[in-house]
């Protein structure tokens, strides 16, 4: 007899359906699962065994196949237990195989029976119920990742008896509520900060807020102890709100990884990810036999903080270049081709020199101009061209540190930073491109014309500092950003000249190596 249950499986963000088929025949005992199973699935036999066994079943003494099909595709993680076992015992007679058709099962098995959570339970939902399956049975613990998707039953079990007694009729399982109250709420989580907290920088301040409106990549240059950090850590404050297709899409991520519960509680504002700068060009970008989500994956529609900047490996930093152009990464390994999506900003913080204290006031710099050079030359100049926003962060003042003016909170900066988002989204509704710091060479020509006093100052300046032609379009994304944050239709010569004033590390960089 051959019964047949369906489940999924995860390659990359994305679950593809899996269909189980079980056959029983005669023959010596043996449990055999084919159809290009790993290891973890491969192991599922002896689970599925004990805990039909343990469940007050009798596991079948004949030959039982199992067939994970598309054959020819690698099937990944232990949610593929509970859909085995329900094929086993369908195929065994003892639950009617109909009636499973129209779920799909996902669940891992103890050997006690106990049903326990897996990981990317949220895209196999989404898979569910785009192909039209009318319900998924998940462990308890997952009903509530499973439940942020709409137009399908979510019927949470904790035991295979369970989920036996449901379809066999005598037994019925409360589909589980969704609560549409229970996403976080970014501004009363606590432990964030506060825009505010940060004394004096009103310069580096504004370009944050500028970066922010337009998602653009941020560098901070400046000695240590001068805020570079705090003011990187607040800008996910001052962002906007993410929305419900954004909140699924970093959920999805989140929930390959089984980090779901861990985002959800710090969450509410968008991913704020600071590796450390030993981490591997694997770590970054993912990778691994089976390919899994880097940081930069991990910061979608949120922040990469990557501290230390020269101190990062070259090859981290080269790798870097075309997910920063692509805003995706596609990882492929023998067999497998995964895709990851990575729409972050990056904001970096680097010292000026070696020590830390080049051309700074009061401090002696013991760093030679071939030490500072080829500290500076870590970065390759395409990956510093990337870097549309570039501004120095001083030391901050004692009288500053001692103020108690009352400096701008993060709720004020987003206020308008919001609805500057808002213009782009309206501008760029009809393209892939979502903000100005993602445009293209095609939206620059578009967007971004300028006057012709606007034409011949940045023809001045790009001569003068001897600006590439990226180093130019960053200006003009910028420029067409602060003229949203001003409602302006039009870039004007006041907001070309403001973009210049963020390359700041071009124009140190040539007047010290250079001069």
């Amino acid at each position: 007899m051959i019964a047949k249950t369906s489940s999924c499986s995860i390659n990359g963000i994305d679950a593809f359906v899996v269909d189980v088929e079980a056959d029983i025949s005669m023959g010596l005992p043996v449990f055999q699962i084919v159809g290009l199973a790993e290891a973890s699935v491969r192991e599922s036999k002896e689970r599925v065994r004990a805990a039909v066994n343990n469940s007050g079943y009798s596991f079948p003494m004949d030959r039982v196949v199992v067939n994970l099909a598309p054959a020819d595709v690698q099937k990944t993680g232990s949610g593929l237990d509970l859909p085995v076992a329900m094929a086993v015992l369908g195929a065994s007679g003892l639950v009617p195989p109909d009636v499973m058709a129209s779920y799909l099962l996902s669940g891992e098995l103890s050997l006690d029976g106990r049903i326990k959570p897996v990981r990317g339970i949220l895209p196999v939902a989404l898979t569910a119920r785009e192909k039209g399956f009318k319900g998924l049975l998940v462990p308890a613990d997952n009903a509530e990742e499973a439940g942020m998707v709409d137009g399908l039953d979510i019927l949470p079990v904790s035991r295979l008896s369970q989920v036996v007694a449901y379809f066999s009729g005598h037994e019925k399982i409360v589909p589980f509520a969704r609560d549409d109250h229970h996403a976080p709420q970014p501004d009363l989580l606590d432990g964030i900060g506060d825009l505010s907290d940060v004394q004096g920088q009103s310069h580096a301040k504004r370009a944050l807020e500028i970066a922010a409106a337009g998602s653009h990549h941020f560098l901070m240059t400046g000695p240590p102890g001068s805020g570079k950090s705090m003011l990187a850590k607040r800008l996910t404050t001052i962002l906007p709100l993410l929305t419900f297709e954004e909140i699924l899409e970093v959920a999805r991520v989140y929930s390959v990884v089984g980090g779901l519960e861990i985002w959800k509680k710090e969450s509410g504002q968008r991913p704020f990810r600071s590796p450390h700068h030993t981490i591997s060009d694997a770590g970054m970008v993912g990778g691994g036999s089976r390919p899994m989500p880097g940081e930069i994956s991990l910061a979608h529609h949120g922040v990469l903080f990557m501290d230390e900047l020269p101190e990062f490996k070259r090859n981290v930093l080269e790798v870097l270049r075309q997910p920063l152009e692509d805003g995706r990464v596609t990882i492929a390994r023998a067999g497998i081709k995964a895709v990851f999506p990575c729409q972050f900003m990056l904001v970096a913080a680097m010292n000026p020199c070696p020590c830390g204290y080049l051309s700074e006031p009061g401090n002696t710099c013991t760093c030679s101009f071939s030490q500072i050079q080829t500290y500076r030359s870590r970065i390759s100049g395409p990956m510093m061209d990337r870097m549309d926003i570039q501004v120095a962060v001083p030391r901050v003042s004692f009288a500053s540190l001692v103020s108690r003016k009352k400096s701008e909170d993060s709720a004020s900066v987003r206020a308008r930073v919001t609805p500057a988002r808002r213009i782009q989204i309206e501008r760029f509704k009809s393209s892939p491109v979502f903000c100005n710091g993602r445009m293209g060479t095609r939206e620059i020509q578009k967007y971004c014309r300028l006057d012709a006093n606007g034409q011949r100052l940045l023809a001045h300046a790009s001569e003068t500092l001897m600006f590439s032609a990226r180093a130019v379009h960053s200006i003009l994304k910028v420029a067409r950003t602060i003229a949203d944050l001003d409602r302006s239709a039009d870039i004007r010569t006041g907001h070309v000249a403001e973009a210049v004033q963020y390359r700041g590390f071009d124009r140190e960089n040539n007047s010290t190596l250079n001069g």
